[in-house]
């Protein structure tokens, strides 16, 4: 059923007041998401200029960095948005200027967390791209870094992840306690195929879809059905008989990821 806007910003007893802290590079989905909840909340009796809580990771010199939270957040519900992908980031170590790569945010955000631990009334996690999602099950002697990472936001207090269309939604059962929302964004990459290519021809005859691989099948097999196409997909191998040393193989592949 539908709330309406005194429902959903309403403080009383049963409510707290909601926060949203956007990590270095998530600023602009942070103010569009804070814009759409501003002139919500304007329709109820709890109008705010903003939700956005000020907070920062500086550096010190030798790269070491600490969170600060410039604002109250106690009794609070809060939302960290963090986009680990984004390698635009740049932080300066004993001179050098750095991109921050997936560890250095997934470092920052566990920072933000522990700035707001024992405060914020719930901590909840919005990360686009989730941390460490290539990275989901092991062969052979191989670390688990996406069920760890996910275990140690648990095990910090965060009691939601949102993420979207990540690499296997299965990884979720390292953590089967904690809100686990993977959202798949099937529209909207629709929406932006046929804004970007308005001439584009779905017909049967000129159109397919193929999946990369058979762990991407689930939602190749949706869009396929949506648009009453046929599906086909990669096998990928590798023939062991045959030796490369002195050629260049060049391979096509993960071309959202490369």
């Amino acid at each position: 059923m539908y709330m309406d806007a005194e429902q959903i910003f309403h403080t009383g007893n049963s409510y707290t007041k909601l926060g949203i802290i956007a990590l270095k590079g998530a600023e602009n989905l942070a103010y569009k998401i804070d814009k759409f909840l501003v002139n919500w909340a304007a329709m109820g009796p709890e109008a705010r200029d903003t939700f956005i809580i000020e907070a920062e990771c500086p550096r010190f010199s030798s790269g070491d960095g600490k969170g600060l939270i410039k604002e109250s957040v106690r009794g609070m519900d809060i939302y960290i948005i963090a986009d680990v992908g984004n390698y635009n980031c740049t932080y300066k170590m004993f001179g050098y200027v750095n991109h921050m790569s997936p560890d250095d945010h997934f470092a920052d955000l566990k920072r933000i967390i522990q700035a707001a631990s024992g405060k914020a009334k719930s901590i909840s996690v919005i990360m686009p791209q989730l941390y460490g999602m290539r990275q989901h099950r092991r062969n052979s002697r191989e670390s688990l870094d996406c069920a760890v990472a996910l275990q140690e936001l648990q095990n910090m207090g965060v009691k939601n992840i949102v993420t979207f269309d990540t690499h296997d939604a299965r990884v979720q059962n390292a953590v089967p306690l904690m809100g686990f929302d993977n959202l798949m964004p099937h529209y909207q990459v629709l929406k932006a195929l046929f804004n970007r290519y308005p001439d584009i021809s779905t017909n049967k005859n000129k159109f397919m879809v193929v999946s990369p691989d058979e762990g991407a099948m689930s939602r190749n097999m949706y869009y396929s059905s949506v648009l009453g196409v046929d599906l086909g997909m990669f096998y990928k191998r590798r023939d062991y008989s045959q030796v490369v040393n002195g050629r260049n193989p060049i391979i096509a592949h993960e071309y959202l990821g490369s």
